[in-house]
């Protein structure tokens, strides 16, 4: 094993690690938003567009990311949508993430007990009050183990994006083993650099966990 190669190729595989994080923030923070809105949809929305959003759900969910990011980004010109490769990333993460989110969401809110809810009826909280002091906090407790599983996985989607070329840390090895023929270095440097990427955002999770449920303990 040459370690050598690391002191030539570091600050393009620090900058591709920069970018999966970069892509992993956006692409998980609009998923999440977006699962969310349709996860309140679901809840509040007429039948209809209750309908059409189960289908975008079962769509999204029932098909491979590699194939959502080919035709976003090589099919979206036939009907005008010319993105460059890291708009189109970003957006196709956000669009393969919000059904799993959504799931969870709703998944969550079902297990808020419907007392908390009909005894904040009864006081006459309007609905919007509820869902950002009942069905939200509560809900959040239960999803947030789900949510943070499901991050992680995300983490490991953003390989797919070296695909449509965005520079992401995928990208960045490939390119160092091609010029040098050393496949296990780069390989090896990738599956660390997820590693540690992973066990971070498990540790942040499980921390956050606790916060929240101390807090909603706590709260009078």
């Amino acid at each position: 094993m040459d370690l050598s190669i690391f002191v030539t190729y570091w600050p393009i595989l620090v900058r591709g690690f920069g970018m999966t994080v970069f892509c992993w923030i956006l692409g998980t923070a609009f998923g999440m938003a977006l699962g969310l809105a349709i996860a309140l949809c679901q809840r509040y929305a007429p039948a209809p567009f209750r309908w059409l959003l189960q289908i975008y759900i079962e769509i999204i969910r029932g098909t491979p990311f590699l194939v959502q990011l080919f035709v976003l980004y090589y099919g979206g010109p036939l009907i005008g949508l010319r993105l460059d490769a890291l708009p189109a990333g970003l957006l196709g993460l956000t669009i393969y993430g919000s059904p799993y989110f959504a799931e969870i969401f709703r998944s969550a809110f079902r297990a808020v007990p419907n007392g908390q809810i009909e005894a904040a009826r009864a006081i006459g909280m309007a609905e919007p009050t509820i869902i950002r002091r009942i069905l939200l906090p509560v809900g959040l407790v239960s999803a947030l183990p789900a949510l943070v599983n499901f991050s992680i996985i995300l983490t490991k989607e953003t390989v797919i994006l070296s695909i449509i070329t965005v520079p992401e840390l995928m990208y960045q090895t490939q390119r160092m083993s091609t010029e040098t023929f050393r496949y296990l270095e780069a390989n090896l440097v990738l599956a660390l650099f997820f590693w540690f990427f992973v066990e971070v955002i498990s540790r942040i999770g499980r921390r956050f966990e606790r916060r929240i449920t101390h807090y909603l303990i706590e709260r009078p």
